[in-house]
């Protein structure tokens, strides 16, 4: 009897047992919480405008560089300028020393006035022959040998005048003057240096930087998000209805004046599958410099999509889940497809989950999939709108 009685009373366990197991899995409740079903933070999930913002390395240079050579040899006489000087179309820069040149000039000079007396000579001498090819006292030969030397007379002029004007324009030359509105560069010569048209570095540069040129580069798959929902037949004119960007100095300030992108390469470069592009900053202020860099900043509008708080998803080897309730307040973990943007704290969706999901957006380590929760629903913790920070 005895054996009898602690058999019922194992087997009584045994089904007390079973019971609350099968209850506990019918609920769904985690088991730290003694068998009650935990309360989760949810979130609804609703299309949303937002910008997102992409920054690429730039260099800059201004509208215009001109190299400022010399024409002539000679020795920098005076420099009229100093480094970093603004300066005007036409004004002086650089000055030669011309002593050599001023002697070419008075040559070509002497040169013309021989020359001159030669044509002199050999016309008189053709006025003399031809009355006396006329009554048949000299030969025809020696007309034209006359008018031969005539003409050789003519042309030792003509070159003697060419000769001084190029000895003047070479005069010309040892003064040097700007041939845009700019900046100057460094002077590599100083007064004394000597000077020729092939010496290896400029005497200086001048930089127009009315309007600045920012130069940057941007991947093929970044190229074609960028451009591929923009009106337009050509690439040309998709650049063309890009937004404005910014320019991000230095110093992490955002330059004052609003760019334009230009133009793009034509050309994706094979070894880092980039494309070159250039956009404009107006720099009437002349705040920019030829040389400086910064960051090119691309905003990116989107129209109607699901933002996830970063807290609610889990990466694992690469791919990105959030935890979603069903009608049965049950959670099911879902893939989804992410861009991060420079969104501090949220991820744009662009796959796995559709308006009106509603995900888990606290505690997501305690879940597992298919697990019963008590849902309450947050209010709306994403921000509609990327605000960059302009500091």
């Amino acid at each position: 009897m005895k054996t009898i009685a602690q058999f019922t009373s194992v087997a009584t366990v045994a089904i007390l047992l079973l019971f609350s197991s099968c209850s506990n899995k019918q609920q769904g409740a985690n088991p730290m919480m003694g068998g009650q079903v935990a309360e989760y933070l949810i979130q609804e999930l609703k299309p949303q405008n937002i910008t997102l913002y992409q920054a690429f390395p730039a260099t800059l240079e201004g509208e215009q560089t001109v190299e400022i050579r010399p024409r002539v040899a000679g020795y920098i006489e005076k420099i009229f300028v100093d480094e970093g000087d603004y300066v005007k179309k036409g004004q002086l820069l650089f000055q030669i020393n011309a002593n050599d040149i001023r002697a070419q000039v008075r040559s070509a000079e002497a040169q013309i006035k021989v020359a001159e007396s030669q044509v002199a000579t050999a016309k008189i001498e053709l006025e003399k022959t031809e009355p006396l090819v006329e009554k048949n006292i000299v030969s025809e030969f020696q007309l034209e040998s006359v008018k031969t030397n005539l003409q050789a007379a003519e042309a030792q002029l003509a070159q003697a005048q060419a000769n001084l004007a190029n000895a003047k324009a070479n005069l010309e030359y040892t003064m040097i003057s700007s041939p845009t509105d700019g900046y100057i560069g460094t002077f590599p010569y100083r007064v004394g240096s000597l000077v020729s048209s092939s010496v290896a570095q400029p005497l200086t540069t001048v930089s127009n930087t009315s309007t600045m040129r920012a130069y940057f580069s941007i991947n093929e798959k970044a190229f074609l998000q960028l451009t591929k929902n923009l009106e337009g037949a050509t690439t040309g004119e998709k650049l063309a209805n890009l937004p404005e960007v910014d320019l991000i100095l230095p110093d992490q300030s955002v330059y004052a004046q609003k760019g334009k992108i230009e133009i793009a390469s034509g050309v994706i470069d094979p070894q880092t599958g980039a494309i070159n592009m250039r956009a404009s900053f107006p720099n009437a202020e002349g705040n920019l410099r030829s040389g400086g860099s910064g960051n090119i900043r691309l905003p990116n509008y989107m129209e109607d999509v699901l933002l996830v708080p970063q807290p609610a998803s889990y990466e694992i080897q690469g791919k990105h889940f959030v935890y979603v309730t069903n009608s049965e307040n049950k959670v099911v973990n879902t893939e989804i497809q992410i861009v991060a943007g420079d969104l501090k704290d949220v991820f744009v969706v662009t796959s796995g989950l559709k308006a009106g999901d509603k995900i888990v957006v606290e505690g997501i380590t305690t879940l597992r999939d298919g697990m019963q929760i008590k849902p309450k629903l947050a209010g709306q913790a994403v921000a509609n709108s990327n605000q960059p920070s302009n500091n």
